[in-house]
């Protein structure tokens, strides 16, 4: 055993230390077979899904299957001093988890204990890490923008607050990058942001945990890590512990983003523990139940009512894709579960378009609700735009002779494409994005050449921040807007844009 897994079964024996252990028959079992990390027990009569049971030589195990004559067990620790007829006691206990503010800015494993060398928790309470989805009626719609700072984003595929928006594409795409770039965008917007590192390496773990650090982002952020070499059933768990860490926050009124990456990787590990409690093999070798794996993990994240106090959870799920194929059983089971998807193309990726987001195949089904007024009028044309610019171009390169309005429109989408180019982790404010937006929604961009399309972008924010930001804090005022300001941005944009020209050529 490593010594995470030792840390792991510390803090269990220190959970359950006060249990007392009955003699009662319906208390205690007996094992009947043992191996692979499953032990199967015959006895516990009364034994709940989820609870945890103590072995001999004290190893502990998660009951998983309760059968008519025996109980499946996962061991949360090596097998090796467990054989047949070993005694096993019930806890009475679910898994529990340790939540409140305390954890906010720490690194825990997938039970909620601290990771980082930065001392003992003190969490406010505990909650069990599995919990019945908040119903219909506790609920309201999402209404509410969660600005993620990536212009392709909060322009054309806007996310709300409280609502499950899954990220998928392959290996290698940024979808980490784009989940990140969200956290770090809640920066003094009062959202309070969980990541949960499922099956990843231990060192992709510390430099997400880094990047955080470096902007600042951790003090309102708890990152919750079960790498790949942890135990499957410690993968298992750790989205539920995220998960009722949030909730925490959600019915205490408060905004909370998670991050579930990847939740591949958390299938697979709970089909590694579905196979070796011989469960029958489905689709792909999963599990029959796998959708509602993912489902009461899901629905957990809501929009809640003003009479349950407002709070809100919103999830980012990360799916990792094979070759782009999207039809596969665990990304139709997620993209069916949440209400839309961003979904990264590869070849878009490796040609220099980052974020690689294709507006085509990606959507919110929350659509506008989740925009501000001011974003909607400056981007509402941009999706059909931009499709219009892939179709022609499809139709462009079989043709050597274009007519000029068809030219003229590729060459519009070709400024688009540069506007929304976006580095990795470099988050744009609000304010300044719809500034951005309305180069294109007013026909300054084609006033320009592709080359200086960013040039003039980043020229023109840095102006605005200088010499107008007068003119933001009217935009950020309500984010409307009305005729008079509008007039005042194309006036300063005009400027802006010739004392550009004159810049350039000088």
């Amino acid at each position: 055993m490593n010594n995470s897994t030792e840390n792991i079964i510390e803090r269990l024996k220190e959970q359950i230390k006060d249990v007392k252990f009955d003699t009662l028959s319906e208390d205690i079992g007996k094992v009947f077979k043992v191996g692979d990390g499953i032990a199967f027990v015959r006895g516990l009569n009364d034994v709940l899904s989820g609870e945890m049971l103590r072995f001999d030589h004290d190893v502990y195990g998660l009951a998983l299957n309760l059968e008519e004559n025996q109980v499946g067990v996962v061991l949360l620790g090596s097998d090796t001093s467990i054989k047949e007829g070993d005694t096993v006691y019930r806890t009475n206990h679910v898994i529990e988890v340790g939540v409140g503010d305390a954890l906010l800015g720490r690194v825990v494993n997938a039970l909620g204990q601290p990771i980082d060398g930065m001392g003992e928790l003190n969490t406010v309470s505990v909650r069990p890490i599995e919990r019945v989805a908040p119903g219909v009626m506790t609920r309201q719609s999402v209404n509410q923008p969660l600005h993620t700072g990536i212009k392709v984003i909060d322009a054309m595929i806007p996310i709300g607050k409280g609502q499950r928006e899954l990220i998928i594409g392959d290996r290698q795409t940024g979808k980490t990058s784009i989940a990140l770039n969200a956290i770090l965008n809640q920066k003094g917007q009062n959202v309070k942001c969980i990541y949960v590192a499922i099956g990843q390496k231990a060192s992709t773990v510390a430099m997400v945990v880094e990047k955080l650090k470096e902007h600042d982002a951790l003090d309102y952020t708890v990152v919750v890590s079960s790498t790949a070499s942890e135990l499957a059933p410690l993968q298992y768990i750790a989205p539920y512990t995220g998960c009722a860490m949030g909730e925490y926050w959600m019915d205490n009124g408060d905004d909370v983003l998670i991050v579930y990456d990847d939740l591949s990787k958390h299938a697979v590990a709970y089909r590694t523990i579905s196979l070796l409690l011989r469960r029958p093999a489905g689709r792909e070798a999963y599990p029959g139940d796998v959708f509602y794996l993912h489902s009461r993990l899901l629905e957990r994240s809501a929009k809640l009512n003003e009479k349950y106090g407002g709070g809100s959870m919103t999830a980012l799920p990360i799916i990792e894709t094979q070759a782009g194929d999207i039809s596969a059983y665990i990304p139709t089971n997620v993209i069916s579960i949440t209400d839309g998807q961003l979904f990264l193309n590869l070849d878009a990726f490796n040609s220099g378009m980052r974020p690689a987001v294709d507006s085509g195949m990606s959507v919110s089904r929350v659509g506008s609700a989740a925009q501000t007024k001011a974003m909607k009028q400056v981007s509402s044309s941009l999706k059909l735009e931009l499709a219009t610019y892939h179709e022609l171009l499809s139709f462009a390169q079989f043709s050597s002779d274009i007519d000029p309005t068809t030219q003229k429109a590729i060459d519009h989408g070709h400024r688009i494409t540069e506007l929304l180019k976006q580095g990795a982790l470099t988050k744009i404010s609000h304010e300044l994005m719809i500034i951005s937006m309305f180069l294109n929604k007013y026909g300054y961009l084609d006033q320009l050449n592709v080359k200086d399309v960013a040039p003039f972008e980043k020229f023109l924010h840095k102006r605005f921040e200088a010499s107008h930001q007068d003119i933001l804090d009217r935009i950020k005022e309500n984010y409307v807007l009305d005729d008079a300001l509008v007039e005042d941005i194309k006036q300063v944009v005009e400027n802006e844009l010739e004392s550009f020209k004159i810049a350039e050529h000088a």
